[in-house]
């Protein structure tokens, strides 16, 4: 380690853990331009500019999204091999030239690629690597930390549809993407790299209090703390290998996909969705910022009610919000109603993100943290692939969503019980 580096975490009069959790925040929000409440705004004037079909649109939309689910664990691995600072810098700056390459799309297969790009590097590589970046610098304030950290995504959900409203409306469609490009390579690259560090212990710090590790050893040899951790028992590390042959692992995955594929569906179509309940696009918009903005304060509650709390068994409660929220959308015939189907969903957001960001690295660890949370991307960003063309479809085939809407409540039901049944495993299992 050099004497720069070791200079920039040591000199502040606060633990730099949380300059960590302030720059994966900044990184999450950022990730907005690759996330489908985002996305979804400019859907309806590429219908417009070019005439073609929702179905089109949702199914180029879905078969990019697979595609870079693909990707996912392969990136995942790239993490753990050349680490959270270096991945930072060049998620920021793939994704600011994705963004450049949507501002140019003329056709299909530009769309196509524009849409591959952004959500790689968007909602996966900007949302992957916070995700492994902060539980490297936290154990037992974990749950917090992650709550702070998720400020950024949900200011970004709250902020990013209207802004883009006003964007398309002053600038076009083309001119929207070149601002977050410019956002992207101006104030997030250069900050990557000059305040973005790894892990406490390279630079001689205890996770959450950045006390010395050798201090800490004296002090846990005179008197060993307990420890309060919810999930103390998964304490040990797992590789990918090791987790792939755990029940548990799969079941956590599923938990997590459900969410992305109901979520991206609804939120892809929110627009049309709610048009047809008489909402203007901003008011549409004005739904998905508020359910951000309900999600904010229940996440600060989620994130520290988990570090006392089972994980699982909060998480299967995230599913029954869900199936509710799913039940309000179906029978809503005003703006009141949509209301009533935002704040349902924004409670479950908010409880939801913060179990997602938490049941990894508490069930399987963090040393192999970039290649089990690149799977989960993994699964997250292909099961978001699976969510728009169902709803496109049924739209196309049936003039409107109730009948999709019908099928879709029965995912969440299905992971409420896989989230109750599946607690944390013991121990991992030899390699």
């Amino acid at each position: 380690m050099n004497k720069q580096n070791r200079t920039i975490v040591h000199r502040l009069p606060f633990y730099y853990g949380w300059v960590i959790v302030g720059m994966a925040a900044w990184a999450v929000f950022l990730s907005g331009p690759g996330q489908t409440y985002s996305v979804s705004i400019f859907i309806d004037a590429y219908v417009e500019e070019f005439g073609w079909s929702r179905s089109l649109v949702s199914g180029l939309y879905s078969g990019a999204t697979f595609a870079s689910g693909l990707l996912m664990i392969y990136m995942g691995r790239m993490v753990d091999r050349f680490g959270q600072r270096w991945m930072s810098v060049a998620a920021g700056t793939m994704l600011g030239i994705a963004c450049l390459i949507n501002s140019w799309i003329m056709g299909p297969i530009m769309l196509l690629l524009g849409f591959f790009m952004i959500r790689l590097f968007g909602q996966g590589v900007m949302e992957l690597v916070p995700n492994t970046l902060v539980p490297q610098w936290f154990e037992k304030k974990r749950g917090r930390a992650f709550a702070y950290m998720e400020v950024g995504g949900f200011v970004s959900s709250a902020a990013l549809p209207p802004l883009n409203v006003w964007l398309i409306a002053q600038f076009g469609w083309d001119g929207a993407w070149q601002f977050w490009a410019l956002i992207l390579l101006v104030t997030y690259v250069p900050f990557a790299l000059l305040l973005i560090r790894n892990r406490p212990e390279d630079y001689g710090l205890e996770p959450d209090t950045g006390q010395t590790l050798h201090r800490k050893n004296e002090e846990t040899a005179v008197a060993k703390e307990p420890d309060t951790t919810a999930e103390a028992s998964a304490k040990n590390d797992w590789t990918l290998q090791q987790a792939m042959r755990s029940c548990t692992f799969w079941g956590v995955l599923f938990c997590i996909g459900v969410p992305a594929l109901v979520n991206t569906g609804l939120t892809f179509h929110m627009v049309s969705i709610l048009g047809e309940q008489g909402l203007s696009r901003g008011e549409s918009a004005f739904i998905l910022s508020m359910m951000a903005m309900i999600s904010f304060p229940v996440s600060f509650m989620a994130g520290f009610m988990i570090e006392r709390l089972s994980v699982h068994r909060l998480f299967a409660f995230v599913f029954v919000l869900e199936a509710v929220a799913l039940l309000s959308l179906l029978f809503t015939t005003s703006f009141a109603g949509a209301a009533a189907f935002g704040i349902l969903r924004g409670v479950a957001g908010g409880f939801g993100t913060i179990c997602i960001a938490m049941i990894i690295p508490t069930f399987f660890g963090r040393t192999h943290l970039g290649s089990l949370k690149g799977a989960g991307m993994t699964t997250t960003v292909i099961a978001s692939s699976l969510g728009p063309l169902p709803f496109g479809l049924a739209f196309d085939w049936f003039g409107g969503y109730s009948e999709i809407l019908i099928v879709t409540l029965v995912l969440p039901l299905l992971a409420m019980i896989v989230a109750w049944k599946n607690p944390a495993p013991h121990s991992a299992e030899p390699a």
